[in-house]
């Protein structure tokens, strides 16, 4: 999809201070980084419903999407590829209380039409040693009530 602004839905998964994300690595810049879970919106889908298929699909467990914390812009180079992504960026929760128990997770990505095994983990927002992505996210969850 190159050359076209992607609109996605992220979910800000919590499990008491740490949130659900991401632990990727970009072989190109040689950097490591975290995204909450997520992805693309098709056409005629909600952002919301989006969201909550996209969680379905990339854990297997059914979630909850509550409320829109924002709407973030994210112009970026991953593995050498320009991008830009229009990012809804929701509130979300397991519907099965099991899952706040799995202290990571293997999750499937499809990333330019390549299915990929990405790890999910739980970090804590603030204590973060590595960029968290889209630029803003993490003001966005701090300044959440």
């Amino acid at each position: 999809m190159s050359g076209q602004i992607r609109p996605i839905a992220l979910g800000v998964v919590r499990r008491g201070q740490e949130i659900l994300v991401f632990d990727a690595y970009d072989s190109v810049k040689g950097q490591r980084f975290h995204r909450p879970l997520g992805g693309g919106i098709e056409f005629g889908e909600r952002a919301a419903d989006a969201l909550a298929r996209e969680l379905h699909e990339e854990t297997g467990f059914a979630f909850r999407v509550g409320r829109l914390l924002g709407v973030l812009e994210s112009v970026f180079v991953h593995e050498g590829v320009p991008g830009h992504e229009i990012a809804f960026v929701f509130e979300a929760e397991s519907e099965d209380a099991a899952f706040s128990e799995l202290d990571e997770l293997q999750v499937v990505e499809t990333i330019r039409g390549q299915e990929h095994r990405l790890r999910a983990i739980w970090i804590d927002p603030e204590q973060v040693d590595v960029p968290v992505y889209p630029d803003g996210l993490l003001d966005l969850i701090a300044n959440a009530p």
